[in-house]
């Protein structure tokens, strides 16, 4: 699960993300006792009036925010499109090594983290809830595969460049909406085996999984992908596996030969295949699906509706839905710490907004999610 080592190119990366315009935010907030970091890039394209979709792009194991950013880089097609992109960090191992939790060996609550780092972004910005996306690098890709699996209720859809899943984590898996998956993996990848190994499971029995869970057809469409570069060592097939439930589609991009990097990447190490560039391909995905056509709401239907008011309150806000349903409520202050959590069928629902500011309330039930700035004055 480790990330290409890349350190040595750091003065380079330095220099290359220099030359980029838009300028990238950095924060931080804590969580579980850690302070815990990310840089967002928001396109000069945001508009506050239009809600806009969120991508997280989580680094490989020893990498960080920063080189993954640069590494599986989104940033001049987010300026086009017009989507947010979060790169946030890992946690340090005893050794020093930065790492997502996806093992279970350490106490780390790196899914609580992501979900909390979602709303903290929603606080700040206009995150559309329907269209919230996450792709890694390698251990990144292992932990984007958690998300689909442990908190689908928030992701839309997800990409892995050259990650799994573990054995344990997969026969645990419990998605709650069919999921597009894409995956890209290179054949000879000597650092998470195209067919598997004693704790990761095999690539192609990851793709049947989803694509059966996705209710897909079982028989993909294969093409050879154009060999445009033939020096790069590797070729790639695509296999599309569509017809899902919700129109949701899995997709694999095969690189015959390639390794353990990222197609496209601007500074190739080891096989790296050219003949598609990730990032493209994976907004190309990424931008078909919303969470309400995974889960058969109408796209301009509300997921879910309510009211939250007075807003601005002196503290007391009381939320009201037009009918009974199972739903969970959660308020978070600014710095993603949760002040409020509520399951249950009423249709109002009193709470308390603790300190004077900004703060988001989330509320989720079956058919999505959606969410909501409150303020306290």
């Amino acid at each position: 699960m480790h990330a290409p080592r890349i350190l040595q190119l750091a003065a380079t990366l330095l220099f290359i993300g220099e030359l980029c315009a838009q300028p990238v935010v950095i924060g931080s907030f804590p969580f579980g006792g850690v302070q815990r970091e990310y840089r967002l890039y928001v396109p000069a394209s945001y508009s506050p009036g239009t809600p806009a979709p969120l991508i997280l792009n989580l680094h490989g194991l020893g990498s960080n925010m920063q080189q993954q950013e640069l590494y599986g880089d989104f940033r001049a097609i987010a300026d086009t499109a017009g989507f947010i992109l979060v790169h946030p960090n890992g946690t340090l191992d005893p050794t020093g090594t930065r790492f997502w939790n996806v093992i279970g060996l350490s106490t780390v609550d790196d899914l609580g983290f992501l979900v909390a780092l979602i709303d903290t972004v929603s606080a700040q910005y206009n995150i559309d809830p329907e269209r919230v996306y996450s792709t890694g690098m390698s251990n990144g890709g292992y932990m984007s595969y958690e998300l689909a699996c442990f908190r689908s209720e928030r992701i839309t859809a997800i990409a892995s460049v050259t990650g799994a899943l573990i054995i344990p984590r997969f026969n645990a898996c419990s998605a709650t909406h069919p999921t597009p998956v894409m995956q890209i993996h290179g054949t000879e990848d000597p650092t998470v085996p195209y067919g598997g190994s004693t704790t990761s499971v095999g690539i192609d029995a990851l793709v049947n999984y989803w694509a059966s869970f996705n209710n897909c057809s079982p028989s993909p469409s294969v093409t050879q992908v154009p060999d445009i570069d033939p020096n790069d060592g590797c070729t790639v097939e695509h296999r599309v596996y569509s017809g899902g439930d919700g129109s949701s589609s899995v997709e694999l991009y095969k690189v015959l030969g390639g390794g353990h990097t990222w197609p496209g990447a601007i500074f190739p190490i080891g096989v790296t295949n050219q003949d598609i560039n990730a990032s493209k391909e994976i907004w190309r995905f990424f931008s078909q699906y919303r969470l309400g056509q995974l889960v058969g709401v109408p796209e301009h239907g509300a997921i879910p509706t309510f009211t939250a008011g007075p807003n601005p309150s002196s503290g007391e806000v009381m939320v009201r839905f037009d009918k009974a349903a199972w739903r969970t409520l959660r308020v978070l202050d600014a710095l993603g710490r949760c002040h409020f959590e509520w399951s249950g069928s009423a249709t109002e629902v009193p709470l308390f907004l603790p300190s004077s500011g900004v703060h988001i309330l989330h509320v989720s039930d079956r058919h999505g999610s959606s969410a909501q700035r409150l303020v306290r004055e």
